[in-house]
């Protein structure tokens, strides 16, 4: 194996590793770290990855996305909040998140009980309400990036476990 191919299997495995704890840590885009580093590698090493695993991950990479944006939305919904509660949960979402996990939890609570008790007018339990379930949603939605971030990673090692190797004539 040349240098340079061993220079790319260590950037993709860092690219997967930082992905991974991507998927759970704010400001780290992790699962589009792992498609990164995944693409890196087919395009750099072709024969290393089939183009199935690279399209399943590309499959659970945009279900993370969806489920990012829709779980905390659907949570606020559900737990009785409206437009106000969702706009202040991804406000204060995109707040929390220069901070540390707790405090985007939190951020994502309280903006969409700030939201829907000002914007809304809401009495205290309706806005607490509002805010419990922005919080759960975004819970929901870490879970879910987390599953997909694992799926991802499963596909490419039984992927590139099983690649048959260039055969040489």
């Amino acid at each position: 194996m040349a240098a340079a191919d061993i220079a790319i299997w260590c950037l993709v495995i860092v690219l997967l590793l930082v992905g991974l704890a991507g998927s759970v840590l704010p400001l780290l885009p992790g699962t589009t770290l792992i498609l990164g580093g995944v693409l890196l590698q087919k395009w750099l090493l072709p024969d290393t990855l089939s183009w199935t695993a690279v399209a399943w991950i590309g499959v659970f990479w945009l279900a993370s996305i969806i489920s990012d944006m829709a779980c905390t939305l659907v949570g606020t919904r559900l737990f009785g909040g409206g437009k106000w509660g969702m706009a202040g949960a991804s406000g204060g979402a995109l707040v929390g998140m220069f901070f540390s996990l707790p405090i985007l939890l939190f951020g994502t609570m309280l903006g969409a009980v700030l939201a829907e008790k000002w914007g809304a007018k809401r009495t205290d339990a309706q806005a607490f309400k509002s805010g419990l379930g922005a919080a759960l949603g975004f819970l929901a939605s870490t879970v879910v990036r987390l599953a997909c971030a694992l799926a991802m990673l499963a596909i490419y090692g039984i992927s590139v476990f099983t690649a048959a190797p260039t055969a040489a004539p």
